[in-house]
């Protein structure tokens, strides 16, 4: 399914960052982002939560928490290429952290390519790409000439049996086999890869089989790490990705999601999806890769002590 998107142009004032949060997830150093929304309009995105103070809403009169358009920055490989020079301890940039960089809006402008090509031009930064776009593939050449510098991602958010539930909740990210034949291209090239299951959604990707299936796809595609999160609860997007569901008609996968938005019953999710994961990592011997980005704040006490006592690949935050 794709949904037709505006484009919003906007200039952002800079567009390399120090990323303290990310770096605590063992994500990235900096982050690199083309533009305030993403055209992807993924019903769950908590990024509208994080940048909604941002002036470019109102001044374009547009909410951040809708869908239907995109912003991106088109000038904004050139703004890297100049801030890359300046910045002289580099690091792990991550391309991108809120708008996707290879969406169908940053698409038209090249964003993805014209970002990395100006990041890899100067020696000592390492890029993270995270994508749910299979058009980062057309840019495996420029990757493949500096592979040792690039990690490549791309986000997987079900087993391919939910391929028709997750084309209504991402309506404009490419499928979910489109997703993994990618990944397992990007191996076979011998470019570096990465695991993301972010966010793996109850009753859509939080159940041991679809664990197992996902773990066995990661593997199979030789990834350095796996990373992983459960549904963030941080603005509308719980409310907004039930109501997609069920006019959609996958009421079951609605009321999966009905019930987490209890905090008792998060918090039970959340303690299950990470004993599932671990159970199936330790499988195949993966446990040392895995990173399961965690905020407690809202687990219940017996649950927080049950993930103590066994925290492998629990990062804290």
């Amino acid at each position: 399914m794709n949904t037709p998107v505006r484009i919003h142009q906007y200039p952002l004032a800079s567009a390399i960052h120090r990323t303290p949060e990310f770096a605590k997830k063992k994500l990235a150093d900096f982050s690199v982002n083309v533009g305030l929304k993403c055209a992807h309009a993924c019903a769950y995105c908590s990024s509208g939560a994080v940048l909604r103070c941002h002036r470019a809403f109102r001044e374009l009169g547009e909410s951040p928490f809708k869908h239907g358009y995109a912003i991106v920055d088109p000038d904004i490989p050139e703004k890297v290429a100049a801030e890359s020079k300046r910045i002289r301890k580099r690091g792990i940039v991550q391309l991108c952290t809120t708008v996707d960089a290879w969406c169908p809006a940053a698409q038209q402008y090249d964003l993805g390519r014209r970002c990395l090509e100006s990041l890899l031009a100067d020696p000592g930064w390492t890029v993270r790409v995270l994508t749910k776009n299979a058009a980062v593939a057309r840019d495996f050449d420029l990757i493949e000439k500096h592979r040792d510098r690039v990690l490549v991602g791309l986000s997987l958010t079900g087993t391919p049996d939910k391929t028709a539930v997750l084309s209504v909740i991402e309506p404009n990210a490419s499928p979910l086999s489109d997703r993994v034949q990618v990944m397992q291209e990007a191996h076979e090239r011998g470019i570096r890869t990465f695991g993301m299951l972010c966010p793996l959604m109850p009753g859509i990707a939080d159940a041991p089989e679809q664990i197992e299936e996902l773990i066995t796809l990661l593997e199979a595609c030789g990834v350095e790490e796996v990373f992983a999160e459960a549904v963030n609860q941080r603005g509308p997007g719980l409310k907004c990705t039930e109501e997609a569901l069920r006019q959609s008609g996958f009421d079951g996968e609605a009321d999966s999601l009905a019930q987490v938005r209890r905090a008792a019953n998060w918090s039970v999710y959340v303690a299950t999806l990470i004993r599932n994961l671990q159970k199936a990592l330790r499988n195949h011997a993966m446990i040392e890769k895995f990173r399961f980005l965690l905020y407690p704040t809202n687990l219940q006490p017996a649950d927080k002590s049950r993930l103590e006592a066994d925290d492998a690949g629990i990062v804290w935050l």
